[in-house]
């Protein structure tokens, strides 16, 4: 039997639960539950979960948030970028913060 790994979901004002099999990757369990991790165009246009356009990014609640493994990953985590949902395995309990895109995976500004 598979384990499962709770996932908190902030959108906004909103919060969910998600019980997220371990070793699934976040994008497509943040996919497959509705949530929509790309901006409007990216939406459409993205690398695909292949880590290449760096659109899904999400930002992680510390503690604990997974050690980058990808190079944008860890220029986002030096530089305080969001991180890309298609490169993190959920292995342990996360709480994720849905970021709002503008344009491609442009943030608002602060």
């Amino acid at each position: 039997m598979d384990e499962s790994v709770p996932v908190t979901v902030v959108d906004g004002d909103e919060e969910t639960t998600l019980s997220v099999a371990e070793g699934r990757v976040l994008r497509d369990a943040l996919q497959e539950a509705g949530f929509d991790v790309y901006g409007a165009v990216s939406r459409q246009a993205n690398c695909g979960g292949r880590g290449l356009c760096g659109t899904c990014g999400v930002r992680l609640a510390d503690p604990p948030a997974p050690e980058p493994e990808q190079w944008h990953d860890a220029a986002a985590e030096r530089w305080g970028y969001p991180r890309l949902s298609c490169q993190i395995q959920v292995t342990e309990p996360l709480t994720v913060e849905l970021v709002e895109k503008v344009v491609w995976g442009q943030l608002l500004p602060d």
